[in-house]
């Protein structure tokens, strides 16, 4: 049965026109929903069985496959590094530098701007960096010890295009004058979605809330939010306390 007449069966059995139709239709649905019946001990056990041997495969690949390719693109290897999901995308020229006790997302994206002279992206020591996140390297993004990046952010180091449309329409690269360095220094802390922009630095300590976008240098210990970000206040002592014993990120804890 070709798939034209699987569409025109459906069809006809969806609309319900005749009982058979009904029939059909409800036999259908019932079929596409049945599971087999729970067996709480059985099925608890066999969950602690899949859990235990997804969770064991995943360390072994993560061991002795993805960590080992990825600490092959790197300057030097980085002590203790912990990736999670697979291997992070990396394109074009950039090298890379990271310290140790780093935790990265595969789901994230390194990119080096293909016209630049040696982009260089340095990651320091007991840094997180968590899902979705894309660092785009124009030159040089530097995050510093104890940096917590949360899911979904993005580094522009360069836009990707020139603001000209017509040299947009030819695919000519952007120019040099879009690109800048990115510095987070020690302990900052971006929430989902945070954007930071070409020409940015973060002061140490500093938090930017979830869905900001940085376009300015923020000084060190604030809080800053919104579009774009501006410093709302200072933190405390019992703030930065906080920053510093903020959780693993994980595939669980994107944010």
């Amino acid at each position: 049965m070709n798939s034209i007449s699987m569409y025109r069966m459906k069809a006809w059995a969806k609309q319900g026109e005749s009982a058979q139709a009904r029939f059909v239709w409800r036999f259908a649905k019932g079929a596409r929903s049945w599971s087999f019946p729970l067996v709480p001990p059985l099925h608890r056990l066999l969950y602690r069985l899949y859990k235990l041997g997804s969770q064991s495969l995943s360390t072994l690949t993560r061991t002795f496959w993805w960590t080992p390719l990825f600490q092959s693109r790197l300057k030097a290897p980085a002590p203790r590094l912990y990736l999670y999901g697979g291997i992070p995308f990396i394109s074009g020229p950039v090298s890379i530098q990271v310290g140790s006790d780093c935790r990265l997302s595969a789901a994230m994206t390194i990119s080096g701007r293909p016209s630049s002279k040696d982009p260089q992206l340095t990651i320091g020591n007991n840094v997180g960096i968590g899902w979705q996140t894309t660092i785009a390297v124009g030159s040089k993004v530097v995050l510093g010890d104890n940096v917590r990046i949360a899911g979904r952010a993005f580094l522009a180091g360069y836009p990707g295009h020139p603001l000209d449309a017509r040299a947009r329409a030819q695919g000519l690269p952007d120019q040099d004058e879009q690109v800048g360095d990115i510095v987070l220094e020690q302990d900052v802390w971006l929430g989902t979605g945070v954007m930071v922009m070409a020409g940015v630095t973060i002061g140490a300590g500093t938090v930017v809330a979830a869905g900001s976008i940085v376009t300015h240098n923020l000084p060190a210990g604030v809080l800053a939010a919104g579009v774009p970000a501006r410093v709302l206040r200072p933190l405390d002592t019992q703030d930065s306390h906080d920053i510093l014993a903020a959780p693993t990120l994980t595939e669980e804890n994107r944010t």
